[in-house]
């Protein structure tokens, strides 16, 4: 069992490593790991049962140990004793700019790494380009009190993936470092890739209890299907596949009274334009447009906050134990005239409290969220490849209070945490994707043959 602590360090030429008598018997320990890179030692037990680590300055060096780690976590495997977990963090974006390493992205990346200390990792920034396969190191960015400091460090004990796009997902660059690192190391690399909207609902449809979640949701076929879709529905929406951040979503709806048919969109501002038929609707609209890699998925009529209607983003993480567990909830209230609520067609964030002030209301639909979301994390899991640790959820409240699934993500956008009041959980949702790189250290020392099989 891992165990998290606080390190120091001492001056001496020697490999010594001082140890709480309670974690292991020093005796049988005759190496320390730390990422990849293990050295011969000399264990021996903390005096006067201090409850930290002590490691001298020399066997600190050979390691490549950060000197600005102040807490660690220890993992005692036969005369092997594992300092970390050294997680890599793996993205592409990079500049030649020492202040901001990855450009725009510097500043959140800097927040993230700056959970080390509450999640006992120790985490660095890095790309293809910073790799030395043959030295076994890599040249990665790390984020201290004095700035951005270019460390060189061994191989990681995990890689967390955090590309920023598809496009650079796709490079054959990498491509190969992840297959490189899994297959040539073992070493776990989390939360690779994309959902595609469409996979994940016809993956889930497999799945019984997921199925009372997800509105009809398929790919776009024909005028006839929408048609129908719209005389069952009332109202579809037609989004990209790969879409984010709200772009390419469209609102089709039917007025049975006027027969009469609207579209809701945005094209630089948010638009509303009304046809006498469902063709020219299509023709207008999308003349430009190709729908071969659209969606179309029932409308819903969602619960509203002052005349406007709301969703929910609810984020969950995989903790240190290897658990799904609920790490944020905001509600997203759509801009006026827009199609989706995203912050960038006007759509603002509010808190459940500020959503529903009664208390019982709010522990009510906190709860249905937070069922939804952790069943829905843990049906995924099963049906997607890859090792999944972090999951953003938009979910729709209809108004009998049915909980419906929008879409889920793979890489969560964080813009709800501009919110005052939801800075807890963004530390929150940091941390959690950091301490998951715990529980995969132990598995990779325990049961490597459980994730490697």
């Amino acid at each position: 069992m891992a165990k998290q602590l606080k390190i120091e360090t001492f001056d001496s030429r020697e490999h010594i490593i001082y140890v709480p008598g309670q974690i292991t018997s020093p005796d049988e320990i005759k190496r320390v790991g730390f990422g990849s890179s293990t050295q011969s030692i000399d264990c021996k037990p903390q005096p006067n049962g201090r409850n930290i680590i002590t490691i001298s300055s020399a066997l600190a060096k050979e390691l490549n140990l950060p000197s600005y780690i102040q807490s660690i976590h220890i993992f005692a495997k036969e005369d092997c004793l594992h300092l970390g977990p050294l997680v890599g963090i793996f993205s592409s974006g990079f500049t030649p700019f020492q202040i901001r390493p990855i450009g725009e992205r510097s500043f959140l990346f800097a927040k993230l790494l700056s959970s080390h200390a509450s999640s006992g990792v120790v985490p660095f920034l890095f790309g293809e380009q910073h790799i030395d396969w043959g030295q076994g190191v890599i040249e990665g960015f790390f984020f201290t009190n004095k700035g951005w400091e270019s460390l060189k460090v061994p191989f990681p004990n995990v890689v967390y993936d955090r590309l920023p796009n598809r496009r650079s997902e796709k490079l054959k660059a990498s491509q190969a470092v992840k297959e490189r690192f899994e297959k040539d190391y073992l070493i776990p690399w989390y939360n690779p890739g994309f959902f595609n909207k469409l996979e994940v609902f016809e993956k889930l449809y497999n799945v019984g209890e997921a199925e009372p979640f997800l509105p009809e949701t398929s790919p776009f076929q024909s005028f006839h299907q929408i048609e129908k879709m719209l005389a069952d529905y009332g109202h579809v929406f037609i989004k990209p596949q790969n879409g984010s951040l709200g772009l390419g979503v469209h609102q089709l709806i039917y007025d049975k009274k006027n027969h009469a048919y609207y579209c809701r969109y945005r094209d630089g501002e948010n638009r509303l334009q009304k046809f006498s038929t469902l063709e020219a609707l299509m023709k207008k609209v999308f003349a430009n447009r190709s729908l071969e890699r659209m969606l179309v998925q029932q409308g819903i009529y969602l619960i509203r906050h002052e005349q406007r209607p709301i969703d929910f983003r609810v984020h969950v993480n995989k903790d240190e134990h290897g658990e799904w567990k609920l790490s944020a909830i905001a509600a997203k209230i759509a801009g006026t005239g827009s199609p989706t609520t995203h912050i960038n067609n006007g759509g603002t964030v509010k808190t459940l409290e500020e959503i529903f002030p009664d208390k019982t209301a709010q522990q009510k639909y906190k709860d249905k969220l937070e069922q939804a979301a952790l069943l829905l994390a843990q049906a995924l899991e099963k049906q997607v490849g890859g090792i999944i640790a972090e999951i953003g959820f938009d979910f729709g409240l209809d108004r009998q209070d049915r909980v419906w699934l929008f879409e889920a993500n793979s890489k969560p956008g964080r813009s709800i945490f501009s919110h005052p009041l939801l800075k807890e959980f963004d530390m929150l949702t940091r941390k959690l994707a950091l301490s998951y790189a715990v529980f995969l250290t132990e598995q990779t020392i325990d049961k490597p043959e459980e994730l490697f099989r």
